[in-house]
């Protein structure tokens, strides 16, 4: 079958759609209660938040997703804007005080290399090269600044002093592909919020029993359909 033009771009812009959609079909939002207590680095100044994932209504979780939804208000600005992470975990161990939360070791479920894809946000002026705790390029998340592994994060924005985390910019969206499948059952997702100062009541935080797909799947398919979309105008 030949395909005019315009269908082909269609089916393209589709086709991302999809791939889109099918990382997040069976995703499910969750949501956190603060727990009693900061911790952290120094300053140590880290909300922990916990979520009960048993209760979710997937036997099973491959990814985690968090999205600033701040809307450029709270928290500092430059390259400190949006959601600043400290820590995530986790565990079927039910902590009720933030000390709890830090001294677990989580399930080893997560890595911080090429299972996390970022989305950096906007910056709040003043702006800096990139946000805090990104590579070089400021696309990537840099753990050996963040380490996510560890409720250790710096409460300022200094330099130097501040460590420990990564500030996601507003709307910037963080995602985990595990590197197995986590069973939901008395499982719970531990959150730390550097600074304490309401960041994780403006964000979009969701698990899901499918990977969010690698970015460069989306972007190669994209351009083989366009490509055959320019062939196919060139022999109309």
């Amino acid at each position: 079958m030949r395909f005019p033009t315009k269908a082909l771009l269609l089916l393209s812009a589709g086709l991302f759609s999809a791939g889109l959609f099918a990382a997040s079909a069976w995703a499910v939002p969750v949501s956190f209660t603060q727990l009693t207590g900061l911790t952290g680095g120094s300053p140590a100044e880290t909300a922990v938040f916990k979520a009960d994932l048993s209760s979710v209504g997937l036997a099973t979780i491959l990814s985690i997703t968090i999205r600033d939804n701040s809307g450029g208000l709270g928290g500092a600005t430059g390259q400190f804007s949006g959601f600043d992470l400290d820590a995530v975990k986790l565990s079927t161990t039910d902590c009720a005080d933030a000390a709890c939360a830090a001294g677990l070791a989580g399930l080893a479920v997560f890595d911080f290399g090429a299972g996390t894809h970022f989305t950096p946000g906007s910056q709040r002026p003043p702006a800096d090269p990139k946000l805090f705790g990104t590579g070089p390029t400021g696309n990537t998340m840099d753990n050996s600044v963040a380490r996510l592994g560890a409720f250790d994060g710096n409460s300022t924005t200094a330099i130097p002093g501040a460590d420990g985390f990564i500030s996601m910019g507003d709307n910037g969206i963080l995602s985990f592909n595990l590197t197995s499948a986590a069973s939901t059952a008395g499982l719970r997702l531990y959150i730390g919020e550097v600074g304490n100062n309401g960041e994780v009541a403006a964000s979009d935080i969701q698990v899901s029993s499918s990977r969010i797909p690698e970015p460069a799947t989306l972007v190669l398919l994209g351009l083989g359909i366009a490509g055959l979309a320019a062939g196919r105008r060139r022999h109309s």
